[in-house]
């Protein structure tokens, strides 16, 4: 049995549905309501299934690569802790991401479904937290419900941008931003030592 909480939490940090918000409103702002509402719906399709994907191949891919899971993991708390970093420190991912929107073209897909939602976090997050040799089909299950809840729960944020963008503005997204990156740097930091440890059997 995983531990829910926590695997509801790593997920919450890693794919950080409030600070979608501000990146969806900027996305749709020339949409009518209809319109925006199908693109949150295709964004959290898009988000949800690159997510699975990762949860079902991302390990078979290291495999047949040849790369430990325990180096795998070592690499992927760096990545995720220097992600955390650039959260807390650095520009917040609703400032980050509303950049892109002004030099791309504004779809679901990108910037909103990737690498707003699915981003390389959540992807890092997807692989380690199904490890094949660590948790059972029953568990792996249990994470993908999680990983869909906190996907659900994005989607439900996106249809109600517009009143929590009023509620929190732009500042509120940020600091909410910044808290989920100093969790995310602790779920880093512990990531590493258990690869570590993994890797010279201590």
């Amino acid at each position: 049995m995983i531990d829910l909480l926590a695997v509801f939490i790593f997920f919450f940090a890693v794919i950080d549905p409030i600070g979608t918000v501000p990146v969806f409103i900027a996305v749709t702002s020339r949409y009518d309501q209809h319109t925006k509402r199908r693109i949150a719906l295709i964004a959290a399709l898009v988000s949800s299934g690159i997510l699975l994907f990762f949860m079902v191949a991302g390990e078979l891919i290291l495999t047949g690569m040849s790369i430990p899971l325990s180096a795998f993991q070592i690499s992927g708390g760096i990545i995720l802790f220097l992600f955390a970093l650039n959260m807390i420190f650095g520009e917040s991912k609703p400032e980050e991401e509303l950049k892109l929107i002004n030099n791309h073209r504004e779809t679901a897909i990108f910037p909103l479904a990737v690498p707003s939602i699915a981003g390389p976090g959540a992807m890092l997050a997807a692989v380690l937290l199904t490890q094949k040799s660590k948790f059972t089909i029953w568990e792996q299950v249990q994470t993908a419900a999680v990983m869909l809840s906190v996907l659900l729960i994005t989607y439900l944020l996106m249809l109600l941008a517009g009143w929590i963008n009023r509620f929190l503005g732009s500042s509120g997204a940020s600091v909410v931003s910044r808290i989920m990156g100093i969790i995310l740097a602790s779920v880093a930091t512990t990531n590493i030592l258990s690869g570590l440890k993994a890797y010279f059997s201590i």
